[in-house]
């Protein structure tokens, strides 16, 4: 698809200048900027729905207490890889 959009000279200069330099076409390069934004957005979007189902740690989730421990403990095993 083709769009058009307006983007500050100085990002477009060193965007070009990337591009280049990696050896892609700006169109290349944008996509991959483009596609790592939303992928990284996305993300956000998974931990604010299951924040909202859980809790975000600052609240009561409603779970039952024990299987938040159980949950707490697994976390950390997990922290230590």
């Amino acid at each position: 698809m083709k769009i058009a959009i307006s983007i500050p000279d100085d990002l477009f200069q060193a965007a070009a200048h990337t591009a280049r330099a990696l050896g892609l076409s700006r169109s290349q390069l944008y996509t991959r900027a483009v596609r790592e934004f939303v992928a990284r957005h996305q993300g956000t979007v998974v931990t604010e729905r299951l924040d909202a189902v859980h809790g975000d740690g600052e609240s009561a989730s409603g779970l039952d207490e024990a299987l938040a421990a159980l949950q707490y403990l697994s976390v950390l095993a997990d922290d230590r890889w």
